[in-house]
């Protein structure tokens, strides 16, 4: 059979473009791998799910990961990664277990080892050499307790320490989040005064609800108060995030819409970030700062949005970043978990609770704006809570020392 001219070149075209596309297909590299936490049902008490994804380096979309592995209880409702990426751990607020999976190369999650708490988890992280694992838990009082790490095996409790008000010592208190410095180890933790805060209900006490609690730790593991501490922190602090180089102290005060700074002093001792506190979205929630310590994002429940800013590397204090359209993103529905990849620094994803679903964002390297990925948002189980990221196994990391 003779093919006309037009015929040639037009076949010729044809497969030029197939060779394209699969040479564009081949060029796909993973640089993160993105665990969510959510439920395998939509009924209360299903169990929970671990979901894998995988990042593309050109464009942020997300793919399909390794294999949905159980969360090893029920309700997970908070996750943190081990600083070499090698262990990650998920807290389930159903049974009261905290559960440790590695992390292989490829994204693949192994179960190891958990502890059962005899109160419910709230929150939990890793300091950075990787020997501790801090919990908070609590739904009636708040308890922040310490476990050895060993290889990323969960040891023994080496510290317990009750978080009361020395000057109101019946008040109910009530943790929400947890962060470690990643040079001194110093533990920061977050918590209202529910006898205080009691917005649908009477109040039975006049403390001033929103806390921060700040613990030195010794060789030994030991937990002693820093100066100063409890510091107030608004009413209801409910997320809290520390810059890579452990300058700044950052907490999310829920009802007031604020973000609550803080200098991080020589002791450990904080202090108010002049200025502050600073505007956010409306029920801010959780909070990330970007590998390179330059950009701050809080993802906000009520307005389903990410408000974008940029950290002024003297005084710590945050500035609007408003790109050409706004000064904030939209996520899709409550967002609840927010990180930022840890390979380039350059994508920002929400776990959305509502939507049951991630929403991706591309980070402008220059100005910290933010741009929508490609195809978000993307699906996951239900009501996830939690979102943390593991760069791939061969890419570098963004490190920051000061």
């Amino acid at each position: 059979m003779k093919f006309s001219k037009s015929s040639q070149l037009f076949l010729v075209s044809l497969i030029g473009l197939l060779v394209a596309g699969l040479l564009t297909a081949c060029q796909i590299v993973t640089i993160d791998y993105v665990f969510v936490a959510a439920s395998a049902g939509n009924t209360s008490g299903s169990a929970g799910q671990i979901y894998t994804y995988a990042t593309d380096s050109q464009s942020g979309a997300l793919r399909t990961g390794a294999a949905t592995v159980s969360s090893g209880g029920t309700s997970p409702v908070a996750m943190a990664v081990s600083s070499d990426y090698n262990n990650l751990y998920v807290a389930n607020k159903g049974n009261n277990t905290v559960v440790h999976f590695s992390v292989s190369s490829d994204g693949v999650l192994t179960q190891v080892d958990s502890v059962t708490l005899s109160t419910t988890p709230v929150a939990l992280t890793v300091n950075a050499a990787s020997t501790y694992l801090y919990v908070v838990s609590g739904t009636s009082s708040a308890t922040l307790t310490e476990y050895a790490l060993s290889s990323g095996k969960i040891g023994s409790a080496t510290a317990t320490q009750p978080l009361s008000l020395s000057s109101n010592a019946g008040d109910t208190v009530i943790p929400t989040a947890v962060a470690v410095l990643p040079n001194s180890g110093a533990v920061y933790v977050t918590a209202y005064d529910q006898s205080a805060y009691n917005p649908s209900g009477s109040t039975t006490s006049s403390a001033n609800p929103g806390w921060v609690f700040g613990y030195t730790v010794a060789s030994g593991g030991a937990l002693t108060a820093t100066t100063g501490s409890p510091y107030e922190s608004g009413t209801k602090p409910v997320a809290i995030v520390i810059d890579p180089t452990g300058s700044f102290v950052y907490a999310a005060d829920y009802p007031n819409n604020e973000l609550v700074g803080y200098v991080v002093q020589s002791t450990n001792a904080l202090n108010f970030m002049v200025n502050g506190p600073f505007k956010t979205g409306n029920e801010p929630t959780a909070l990330t700062i970007d590998p390179r310590g330059k950009y701050l994002y809080v993802a906000n429940s009520l307005d389903s949005s990410v408000s974008s800013y940029t950290i002024t590397m003297s005084t710590g204090a945050p500035s609007t970043v408003v790109s050409a359209s706004s000064s904030t993103s939209t996520t899709d529905t409550l967002p609840m978990s927010i990180a930022v990849d840890p390979a380039l620094g350059r994508y920002v994803y929400t776990a959305n609770y509502v939507g049951n679903s991630i929403s991706g964002f591309r980070l402008a390297a220059d100005s910290g704006a933010l741009s929508t990925t490609q195809a978000t948002p993307y699906v996951t189980g239900a009501y996830p809570t939690a979102i943390v990221i593991v760069p791939h196994g061969n890419h570098a990391i963004q490190v920051v020392t000061r």
